[in-house]
């Protein structure tokens, strides 16, 4: 698995995704939806971008289990985040029904990035 391409990949959907909801709110005037566009933005192709060109420039940081965990651990808590807040931002889900996700969604970006920082500190030197 090329954890520096997937990142790529999959962060350049996330522009394309977040490119058109800004697209539709601009055109609509409706802005209720930009939380969810900001985060579409940075934890998807902000993020996944940083963590792709870095993957790339710094290839022993690619070796092991830590980038495939933290590709793994960032690509399903950003899924669930988004799909929830979206869903949560749109009224097309309550609070009380969707809102359990959110700590289940963050921490596992937080265990990814947590991995990352520990991959980081170690391979660097």
């Amino acid at each position: 698995m090329d954890v520096s391409r997937g990142f790529l990949v999959i962060g350049s959907l996330y522009l394309l995704v977040g490119i058109g909801l800004g697209s539709y709110m601009g055109g609509s005037g409706d802005h209720s939806l930009a939380p969810v566009h900001a985060h579409i933005n940075l934890l998807g192709f902000t993020l996944m971008t940083v963590f792709g060109l870095a993957y790339r420039l710094l290839p022993g940081l690619a070796e092991g289990w830590m980038p495939k965990a933290h590709f793994w651990l960032h690509q399903v808590g950003a899924l669930v985040l988004l799909a929830g807040l979206f869903l949560l931002m749109s009224g097309r889900a309550d609070g009380a029904v969707i809102g359990p996700i959110f700590p289940v969604a963050e921490i596992a970006i937080l265990l990814g990035a947590l991995l990352w920082a520990v991959n980081l500190f170690g391979k660097s030197r």
